[in-house]
C-alpha cells in the first residue's frame, strides 16, 4: 500500500428504501441511488458503485442506466458495479453499454465482475445454471480481449462467433478498470490472475482476515504468470452511526430479516443476537461509530493487502435517512481516518509470512 491513497467507496445492491413507516417505491428508489452517488462525491468518496440483481426489492437490474445518470448528477467520483454478472450477460452488448457510461462520465466507468450469487438471472435470460463455471469462463475470456484489442477474431459455445470485431463507441486503450470478483474460491482467484485483472473479494461472513490467504495466492500467481502486482479490494457491509449502540441497534432491525432469508435460501448463520454480536465484534459486518469502522477497515486493509475497501451500505427497507448518515460518516470521518491509521502503522504484511501456495500448470491452487 506504500505511496497509494487507499480508497474508500460505497457499494449498492439497489436495496428499496423505507422513510419513516412508507416503503419507498421502485422509481423513487431508483433517484434515491442516483442522489446517493452525488453525496457520496460531496463527502470525498473515491468510488461509487451499483449491482445487479434481478429480485423483490431491488432496482438494480439496469446498472449501466443507472450509471449513466449518476454520471450527468457528479463531476469526479468514480462509478462503477458492485457486480456485473457476467455469466449471464453478452460481452459484446456489455461493452458497449460501459463503453457509453465512460464517455457520458468522461473516463470514469469500471466494473467487478461476477459469476453470480444470486442466481436469478439464469432463468431469466434463458442460461441453463448447470453451465455456471463454463459461461463465466468463456465470457470472460472474451470481454477482456474486447477491452484489451483494438479489433477480435473469436467463437465459442455460448454466442455468436466474431470475425475481425471493432465495436463502437470505443473505450479507451486497453479498456475501462474490470475487477474479478470473489466470493471465496481459489479458483476464481488464480482466473483473476491468469487475465489480469484485479481482485475484489466480497466478504459477509466469519473473520475477514481469513481472505489474507487467497490475498497472497493472487499476489503468487500474477508473479508465476508473470504480471504486474494488481490491486486488492474488499466489499462488505455495514452502517456507521454516531455511537456504536445506536449503530448496532440500527442495523439489527434490517439485517435479521436479510439473514432469516438467506439462512433458507443458502444455509446461511442463524440470525441469533450472540452470531450478530460476533459479526460485528470480530465478523464481516462494519457496524460501529466512526472510529470504530475505521479501526476495523484499517486492521482488514493491513491483513488482507488491500487498497480498495466498499461498504454496502443498503440494506431493504434501511431509513434512508440511516442511508444518508452512513455516506456522510463514512466520507468525512472514516476515510480520513482510515488513511491516517495506515499512514502510522503500514503494518508489515509479506508473502514470507503467509502458507506457501503454488500454481499447477492447469492454473489451479494448491498449498503447501
Amino acid at each position: 500500500m506504500a505511496g497509494q491513497r487507499f480508497e474508500v467507496g460505497l457499494d449498492s445492491f439497489g436495496e428499496v428504501a423505507a422513510d419513516g413507516d412508507r416503503i419507498l417505491g421502485d422509481a423513487e428508489s431508483v433517484r434515491l441511488i442516483v442522489s446517493e452517488a452525488r453525496l457520496a462525491e460531496e463527502v470525498g468518496l473515491d468510488v461509487f458503485s451499483v449491482g445487479e440483481h434481478y429480485r423483490e426489492g431491488q432496482v438494480d437490474s439496469a446498472t449501466p442506466v443507472l450509471l449513466a445518470a449518476a454520471a450527468q448528477a457528479t463531476e469526479r467520483i468514480r462509478l462503477g458495479t458492485s457486480v456485473t454478472v457476467l455469466s449471464t450477460q453478452d460481452p459484446v452488448r456489455l461493452y458497449q453499454q460501459f463503453a457509453t457510461v465512460d464517455a457520458v462520465s468522461g473516463g470514469r466507468a469500471e466494473m467487478v465482475l461476477g459469476r453470480a450469487s444470486a442466481v436469478e438471472s439464469f432463468p431469466l435470460f434463458g442460461y441453463d445454471i448447470a453451465e455456471y463455471e463454463d459461461l463465466f469462463e468463456e465470457k470472460l475470456d472474451l470481454f477482456v480481449r474486447l477491452l484489451r484489442e483494438d479489433s477480435v477474431t473469436w467463437s465459442g459455445a455460448h454466442r455468436p462467433p466474431l470475425d475481425d470485431v471493432r465495436l463502437h463507441p470505443r473505450m479507451p486503450e486497453g479498456g475501462i478498470p474490470a475487477w474479478v470478483g470473489i466470493g471465496g474460491s481459489p479458483d476464481s482467484v488464480i482466473r483473476a490472475a491468469r487475465h489480469g485483472l484485479p481482485l475484489m473479494m466480497a466478504v459477509i461472513g466469519g473473520r475477514p482476515e481469513r481472505f489474507a490467504g487467497h490475498a497472497e495466492l493472487f499476489l503468487r500467481a500474477l508473479a508465476q504468470f508473470g504480471r504486474p502486482e494488481l490491486p486488492i479490494g474488499q466489499h462488505s457491509i455495514g452502517l456507521v452511526a454516531e455511537t456504536d449502540e445506536e449503530a448496532r441497534e440500527r442495523f439489527w432491525e434490517v439485517w435479521k430479516p436479510v439473514v432469516v432469508r438467506m439462512s433458507r435460501e443458502r444455509g446461511f448463520y442463524a440470525p441469533t443476537p450472540e452470531r450478530y454480536a460476533e459479526e460485528v465484534e470480530t465478523g464481516a459486518l462494519f457496524v460501529g461509530s466512526p472510529e470504530t469502522v475505521a479501526r476495523k477497515i484499517a486492521f482488514v486493509a493491513r491483513e488482507n493487502h488491500l487498497s480498495r475497501f466498499g461498504l454496502k451500505y443498503d440494506v431493504l427497507h434501511m431509513q434512508r435517512s440511516d442511508r444518508e448518515r452512513t455516506i456522510r460518516l463514512l466520507g468525512e470521518e472514516v476515510a480520513p481516518r482510515v488513511r491516517e491509521l495506515l499512514a502510522a502503522d503500514p503494518g508489515s504484511w509479506r508473502l514470507a509470512d503467509r502458507p506457501t501456495a503454488q500454481i499447477t500448470p492447469g492454473g489451479r491452487a494448491v498449498h503447501a
